[in-house]
């Protein structure tokens, strides 16, 4: 997928980030090196080089960048944020989020491509099974406490968060977020951006919207444990709060708080659900055929190999010959019952946990990769390198 980006370095910066756009990239990265400049798409979540541009433009090239996103382009040795707004060639309005970090051979930048009109956010949409999309919108229906969604960072939680909100946007609710950064603008929710620099941080913004008669409070991150206690306190005094944790799988999520310093019974008696998840590209539908994967791979996954048929994409025009086109999610959801909360007040471990939410019926990330792979929807080794046994 090497492409030639040529002319002016205005005009190269403009045919990278248009042609990104056409091919549905999430993120841009150039990144400096000794004697090359190297530019990689992020396509589905993997990273894919694109080209080498002449090393001798790099400080005219991230120039141009910071131009664009309004920053200093003196500095140069500290990291930079920015934001840029361009029209795509469909004339349609695209959010770039900028990062500037400087590295040994120069300054490296990330760009992530905000697409509203590829934003679809209805929970329908993300690939929940019937089951788990039930029970998961049983939950955020809750008048009050608090849903916790986990994950790596670009495993989809900020989406899944904002179309929970929209499920529950109506005029007759206050809802209220606090994001760094704000991705996407969504209407009739009050959103509010964290300023670290000037002490505007997640616990000082989630004081200051108590005052403000919300309903429903979205909290970006859990990062410490006074943002914790406040969005607990809520979710205990009539607020349905939702947020996000990094930790591998659902369970992990009750042991990350109180290894933060939450009581036990504060967790116990606000948390409604935890769902964890991750995101898998999906094998392209016009190049798909069956194939026999990785033995090892698929005695690893548990899957009977003689009673299984398994798919992958040969590679077409349609998926720039990676095989695969767009993702879908793997969930992993733990709902709170009288048994879970008897165990998280009981100071039970996370396997603990985890193995009772099974024995009760919940599917891990991997039995709901498997399941994917069986209806031809991924491939075993998307799944091997996705979750843990």
């Amino acid at each position: 997928m090497v492409k030639n980006f040529l002319g002016s370095v205005i005009t190269q910066v403009d045919q990278i980030i248009q042609n990104a756009i056409e091919l549905g990239v999430s993120d841009i990265h150039v990144e400096p090196y000794e004697k090359k400049l190297r530019l990689r798409y992020r396509i589905d979540g993997i990273l894919q080089e694109v080209a080498s541009l002449q090393v001798s433009q790099k400080e005219a090239f991230v120039s141009r960048i910071k131009i664009m996103a309004e920053l200093d382009i003196a500095e140069k040795r500290r990291p930079q944020d920015g934001r840029i707004k361009i029209r795509s060639k469909k004339g349609q309005e695209i959010d770039i989020r900028v990062s500037i970090l400087p590295t040994h051979y120069g300054e490296k930048v990330v760009m992530r491509i905000l697409d509203k009109s590829h934003l679809d956010l209805s929970l329908e949409a993300l690939g929940f099974e019937d089951r788990v999309l039930s029970d998961f919108k049983k939950g955020i229906r809750n008048p009050y406490g608090m849903i916790l969604v986990t994950g790596p960072t670009g495993s989809g939680k900020t989406t899944t968060l904002y179309a929970a909100l929209n499920e529950l946007n109506t005029s007759e609710v206050n809802i209220t977020t606090i994001e760094n950064p704000i991705e996407y603008n969504l209407e009739g929710i009050n959103q509010t951006q964290v300023h670290e620099d000037i002490g505007l941080n997640f616990a000082h913004v989630l004081r200051s919207i108590l005052r403000q008669d919300p309903n429903i409070i979205m909290v970006g991150e859990i990062r410490d444990k006074e943002t914790a206690e406040i969005a607990i306190r809520s979710a205990l005094t009539g607020h349905l709060v939702f947020s996000t944790l990094h930790t591998n799988d659902a369970s992990s999520a009750i042991s990350r708080l109180v290894d933060m310093g939450v009581e036990p019974f504060l967790v116990a008696s606000s948390i409604r659900l935890v769902m964890a998840q991750r995101l898998v590209r999906k094998i392209c539908k016009e190049c798909i055929t069956e194939y026999n994967p990785d033995p090892i791979m698929v005695r690893d996954l548990g899957i009977d190999g003689e009673a299984t048929r398994f798919y992958k994409g040969k590679g077409c025009e349609k998926c720039n010959d990676t095989g695969f086109k767009g993702r879908t999610a793997l969930i992993e959801l733990l709902v709170f019952d009288d048994e879970i909360t008897e165990k998280v007040m009981e100071q039970a471990n996370a396997g603990e946990l985890k193995s009772l939410a099974i024995k009760n019926g919940m599917q891990t990330l991997r039995e709901t990769g498997i399941r994917k792979i069986k209806e031809g929807i991924t491939t075993v080794e998307e799944i091997y390198r996705e979750t843990v046994l």
